[in-house]
């Protein structure tokens, strides 16, 4: 373990995706990095080490897939539609699930940007494979790929954060773990460098220009009620118990403006007794995102949002938020055996909370906390409202619904009937908060008054503005490597100048 350097050129705060994009875009400037991870080595990565890996990016067929997956076969281009998904459908789904409060030129840089920093990453190492086992359903004897994602990270997570890694040794990035940094150092000339605490000691490191890529707050329970409100101290953290706004106050506290949707976050369906923060051993899988093909029922035995709205891409990172709200902050999910088939692979791990019965009535008595009597008059009013005169096809939106209830459901619908039926428990999983500090189209922090401020750089979850109320699956990873690659290669630049 080496001595922290006194002095660099380019400081990168973290050491996720959006911190190593950073790190690596600025070590082709021919400057110094040092990256200060917070984590010991084994927990490196902030939350990518904990993402399935899935990364949305702009494509307009398979000619551009080969390019990022060069290893993509004849076999597999044969059984697949890949389809495409233009930078026009991109925007629209930005702009559609946050409600068109996404920043426009924020979004701009991200979808636009999104395809070349794909091919970018991929020059550095990093490999791609198509995403079959969650966002692909067999439709005869071809696969087809539906909601816009289609890549994911080799390896998923921690595969992505291991090829970050060898891409950062191979191109000499300087990586200290156990390193918290603690403040920045500023002055009326702009911030120039970190105070952080190293192997029991706290002491400075110098540099030219700084890049924040600490993650958001949502590891940090006091942020969470302060921000989000009450009731936000009870969900489980998805991922690393790192993320506690660390970057975030260090701005503020520096005059950075705060930015974007601070009462929003992204926040799924996750298994009711996961621990309180993320495991790597099970990774993603205490996620529960097959609920389009079922009902939820809460604790008074009744049905609370639309499951067959959209697309779960489109609808998962707010129904965590949904289910905190209700009573005893959890959900049951149902399924029967039309649909089990389809469920997706965190289904079947070994630690998840479920049961199964052969009649309804005995399967609501199986659901704990839940008011057993009302919950098998919902299931019944269900099955008798189900629109049996429309085919189910998971594939698309099939108007397959409900009438008379509310709330309905809108898509693939089918009646509880093929026994036997299955159950899983969910509670609320956050992932990620959606409020974080103001940059420019350079990454460039802006202070209060409205100034960009002289060497201090940010990307990653802690940026505000891009998300509002909802996202669009794969986005978070996406946006870290185009604003993280941006960061750096304005950071090496600002470090030059004031060389």
């Amino acid at each position: 373990m080496s001595d922290l350097p006194q002095s660099c050129d380019v400081v990168i705060v973290g050491a996720g995706n959006a911190a190593m994009c950073a790190a690596l875009s600025a070590r082709e400037a021919k400057v110094s990095v040092v990256v200060l991870e917070r984590a010991p080595e084994h927990l490196s990565g902030g939350n990518t080490r904990f993402t399935a890996g899935a990364m949305r990016c702009a494509y307009d067929g398979v000619d551009d897939l080969r390019k990022l997956m060069p290893d993509l076969s004849e076999e597999e281009i044969a059984r697949t539609d890949f389809g495409s998904y233009t930078e026009e459908q991109f925007f629209d789904d930005m702009a559609r699930v946050t409600e068109n409060r996404t920043d426009p030129d924020l979004a701009e840089l991200l979808v636009k940007r999104s395809k070349a920093a794909m091919l970018w990453m991929r020059g550095k190492g990093v490999r791609f494979a198509p995403i079959y086992g969650r966002q692909a359903f067999k439709v005869g004897e071809r696969f087809k790929f539906w909601g816009g994602l289609t890549v994911e990270a080799y390896g998923g997570g921690p595969g992505l954060v291991e090829a970050q890694a060898k891409a950062a040794a191979r191109d000499g990035v300087s990586v200290f773990y156990q390193a918290r940094a603690l403040s920045l150092l500023h002055d009326d000339a702009g911030v120039h460098g970190v105070l952080v605490r190293y192997r029991g000691k706290t002491q400075q490191v110098k540099c030219r220009a700084v890049v924040l890529a600490a993650g958001g707050f949502q590891a940090n329970p006091e942020w969470r009620t302060r921000y989000l409100g009450p009731g936000w101290d009870l969900a489980k953290v998805r991922g690393t118990m790192y993320n506690t706004g660390d970057g975030i106050r260090m701005a503020l506290d520096a005059g950075a403006a705060p930015y974007g949707n601070w009462s929003g976050c992204h926040a799924v369906g996750w298994d009711r007794n996961a621990p309180e923060f993320g495991d790597l051993a099970v990774g993603d899988g205490f996620q529960k995102h097959s609920y389009p093909f079922g009902i939820m029922l809460n604790a008074n035995g009744e049905r609370f949002v639309d499951e067959g709205a959209d697309f779960r891409n489109y609808t998962y990172a707010k129904y965590g938020a949904v289910i905190l709200r209700q009573p005893g902050q959890f959900a049951w999910q149902i399924f029967d055996q039309q649909v089990t088939h389809l469920l997706r692979d965190e289904y079947r791990i070994r630690q998840v909370t479920k049961v199964s019965a052969n009649t309804l009535e005995e399967l609501v008595r199986k659901l704990d906390d839940v008011n057993a009597e009302r919950a098998l008059e919902t299931l019944r009013a269900y099955n008798a409202a189900v629109r049996t005169d429309v085919d189910f096809n998971p594939n698309v939106k099939d108007g397959r619904r409900t009438e008379g209830l509310l709330p309905n459901k809108s898509n693939w619908t089918n009646r509880l009937e093929k026994a036997p039926f299955e159950a899983y428990a969910v509670t609320c999983g956050i992932t990620f908060t959606f409020g974080g500090l103001r940059v420019n189209t350079d990454a460039q922090v802006i202070d209060t008054d409205g100034a960009a401020m002289r060497g201090l750089y940010a990307a990653g979850e802690l940026i505000g503005g891009l998300f509002y109320f909802n996202y669009p699956g794969g986005t978070g990873l996406m946006s870290g490597a185009v604003f993280g690659r941006i960061a750096g290669a304005s950071a090496a630049a600002a470090a030059h100048a004031n060389s």
